[in-house]
């Protein structure tokens, strides 16, 4: 594989895969050697496990359809998939963030509460937001096939942008995961985002480019309230962006494709 400067032997395009499905879901994989490659390095295959996960919630809305039930329970349902194979990794991110942004009156404060374990009235109500919103949006479609494009397109776009997001924002803290992770190169991180983006064309032409746009706009605002609220990014601020970006997506394929 070749991307301007970022070049891997097929062994490492394997390996790389591997380690962004052993860290991104909790799905039972043989064990691999990485051979000290990071996540920063792998990043660029954030969206092929996005598509893995999106994939594996379709197959649950299809069933569930098939065997008789309405678009809402299978949509309850394809979100209980993504969940389980996800381990819930970003919706923690996401309620650490709400948590930390809205109850921390410095930036010292933000950090500590988002790295407490217990959850609060703005984590508890942005959860309660993202799974409604989502829920909503996947119970618009009336076929199968209409989930199965949303739920790839939204999960692969929505982590094509990590990659971009460590690689503008510093590291908040000096430990933790984002630290630990290392740096993303600018050729890993366009590689990533240009992955995340090609399965947006299954929106049609129109709704890929209103996705794209969308995406742009938010992670131009979240890039932003980071810096202007912990001066950076880390794990749960990771997890908080492919939450709403994974919305966004959700909510121009419910236009887009009904």
């Amino acid at each position: 594989m070749k991307f301007k400067n970022l070049a891997l032997s097929p062994r490492q395009v394997v390996d790389d895969i591997a380690l962004c499905l052993v860290f991104f879901t909790r799905l039972p994989l043989p064990g691999f050697d990485f051979r000290g490659r990071s996540l920063a390095a792998a990043i660029w295959a954030a969206p092929i496990a996005g598509l893995v996960v999106g994939l594996i919630a379709a197959i649950v809305f299809a069933t569930a359809e098939r065997f008789g039930l309405a678009m809402g329970p299978a949509a309850a349902l394809a979100l209980v998939a993504t969940l389980l194979t996800t381990g819930c990794l970003h919706e923690d991110g996401l309620s650490d963030v709400a948590d930390g942004f809205g109850g921390g009156k410095s930036r010292g404060s933000k950090l500590e509460i988002m790295r407490d374990s217990r959850i609060g009235a703005y984590g508890a109500a942005a959860l309660g937001l993202s799974l409604l919103i989502r829920w909503s949006a996947l119970s618009e479609f009336v076929e199968p096939t209409q989930a199965l494009f949303a739920l790839l397109a939204a999960h692969a776009a929505s982590r094509g942008l990590l990659g971009a997001f460590m690689h503008l924002l510093p590291p908040a803290r000096i430990d933790g995961l984002s630290a630990d992770a290392g740096t993303v190169s600018v050729e890993t991180a366009t590689a990533s985002a240009v992955l995340g983006a090609i399965p947006l064309l299954l929106l049609g032409l129109g709704g890929a480019v209103f996705a794209l746009i969308l995406l742009g706009l938010l992670f131009a605002a979240f890039r932003a309230l980071c810096l202007n609220q912990i001066g950076g990014q880390t794990g749960d601020t990771i997890g908080a962006l492919q939450q709403a970006s994974e919305i966004a997506v959700l909510l121009v394929a419910s236009v887009a494709l009904s």
